[in-house]
This record gives structure tokens, sequence and C-alpha cells, in this order.
């Protein structure tokens, strides 16, 4: 089992900056991807940013060049930075680590962190 503990999320300005925090604990996989998730209109969660335990990342569109992924293997934790915030980027965001082993695969969620962006 994994756990995950978010932290970071809060109430900012257009145009602020916030940093979101997941920590990864149990039984973790060297093999492995982490990443951030938000609601979406017609969807459930969709993905806001990835990163591999190889250090491959990826973004969603809409926060291409104001959020940045990044992780540190050693203790399992994937961080967030968010810049040049947007109202539209509120939500609720959810950390989420998924593992593969030996013909397995497996997501884990956090429970989410709220974002409030006001204009």
């Amino acid at each position: 089992q994994v756990q995950l503990v978010e932290s970071g999320g809060g109430l900012v300005q257009a145009g602020g900056s916030l940093r979101l925090s997941c920590a990864a604990s149990g039984s973790i996989f060297s093999s492995n991807a982490m990443g951030w998730y938000r609601p979406a209109p017609g969807k459930q969660r969709e993905l806001v940013a990835g990163i591999t335990s190889g250090g491959s990342r990826n973004y969603a569109d809409s926060v291409k060049g104001r959020f940045t992924i990044s992780r540190d293997n050693a203790v399992n934790t994937v961080l967030l930075q968010m810049n040049s915030l947007k109202p539209e980027d509120t939500a609720v965001y959810y950390c989420k680590m998924t593992q593969w082993g030996i013909g397995t695969r497996r997501d884990y969620w956090g429970q989410g962190t709220q974002v409030t962006v006001s204009s």
C-alpha cells in the first residue's frame, strides 16, 4: 500500500504563486510515475502535470510555461510550482502515484488540496 499526503494549497490572487507538495510513503516501487490532477468539465480529473521516476515530464497545455513539476526520489516527494496563477486554475488538486510491478499496475490517490485563485 501507498499513502499520499498533499500540502501547500491555499488562496492567492491572480498572478500569484503557490507550491504544492505530495509525499509518498509505504511500499514504493522503483518504477512509478507521480502527477497532479484536477477536475475538468466532462471528465473526472485531468492531468495537470506528471513526472516519471526517470524524470520525464508532461504538462497540460493550459499550464505549460506557468507550472513546473519536480520530484525528489530520495524522499518520494513530488512538487508542483504554480506561477502566474489564473482564476481558472481554481480547483481541488489531487496527487496520484502509479506503480508498475511484474504484470501489475496500481494507482493511488491523495485526498486533495484546495487551490483558490481570486481575480
